[in-house]
């Protein structure tokens, strides 16, 4: 998440005290616009929400300043926004931070809690080598000028790997390295879910490290759970519901099946560019 074009004087938190919920906070507070998030392809506001005396940086993207595509003609990208939150929630990852459809300054849209990335933590890089090295997993070899190539690598992480499996459910058509935020505490979120939840195969990621690989126990045992959430009156199925179209959920429950049913981190298709571009 880039910087805004302007940052507020006060000091803002991302900490949120347990008598209110930062989803509380980010539906029921009064939002301030702070700045323009300067490289976002579509209108994102980093504002400030305040609530009973708490408050906290979020970024706010009204639906009105969303560019329509072609290929996700049913609902908004604010609500695929929230349905990759509600999904991520369901795992028990909590890879997704809060966010919340509501009401704002420009009219309805997505409202996400902002995550400081900390600075100086290494999830990409690109190495002369032809095979990754200890702690690594391949990408694929990128051009990187006069001719040359590189390999593409990311970290050999149990986090990346957990979001790894959460774009499967979740058909995530653009997962760039700008989209992985290492946290305090040792967490790490994703962000900018707007091209989710297509009823066909569009899933193009950077983490194709463990692709083919065995699924682990602690992944199979949170597909299990999103089976379970996503039956017909299935708590998650309710919630997505009002998000997403019918189409849609049984394509995510479809995907959570065969991810199940083969034990294994799906590989590209072919049939579509694996790899977004620009890659970060």
């Amino acid at each position: 998440m880039s910087a805004p074009e302007r940052i507020p004087s006060r000091s803002v938190t991302t900490d949120v005290t347990t008598d209110v919920t930062p989803a509380e906070l980010l539906a029921r507070g009064e939002l301030t616009v702070r700045g323009r998030i300067r490289d976002a392809s579509n209108a994102a506001l980093y504002c400030t929400v305040t609530y009973e005396g708490h408050e906290a940086a979020c970024i706010y993207k009204p639906v009105a300043g969303e560019r329509p595509l072609w290929d996700f003609p049913d609902g908004t990208l604010a609500e695929r926004e929230v349905a990759a939150y509600e999904v991520s929630e369901a795992t028990g990852w909590g890879l997704v931070p809060p966010t919340v459809l509501r009401d704002g300054p420009y009219g309805e849209g997505m409202c996400q809690l902002w995550i400081e990335a900390l600075p100086d933590t290494e999830l990409l890089a690109l190495v002369d080598d032809e095979e990754p090295g200890p702690g690594w997993k391949a990408i694929g070899f990128a051009e990187v000028g006069d001719g040359k190539t590189a390999l593409l690598v990311h970290a050999d992480d149990e986090r990346l790997r957990r979001l790894a499996v959460l774009d499967a459910v979740i058909n995530n058509a653009d997962r760039k390295g700008g989209h992985l935020l290492p946290a305090a505490q040792e967490r790490l979120y994703g962000i900018d879910h707007g091209v989710t939840f297509n009823a066909e195969n569009k899933l193009r990621t950077l983490l194709w490290g463990w692709a083919g690989e065995p699924l682990t126990g602690e992944a199979v045992e949170a597909l299990k759970a999103l089976r379970g959430a996503l039956e017909q009156d299935g708590a998650l199925a309710v919630r997505l519901a009002g998000l997403i179209t019918a189409a849609e959920i049984d394509a995510t429950r479809a995907r959570v099946d065969a991810l199940l049913e083969s034990g294994t981190h799906p590989e590209p298709s072919g049939e579509w560019p694996a790899i977004p571009w620009p890659p970060v």
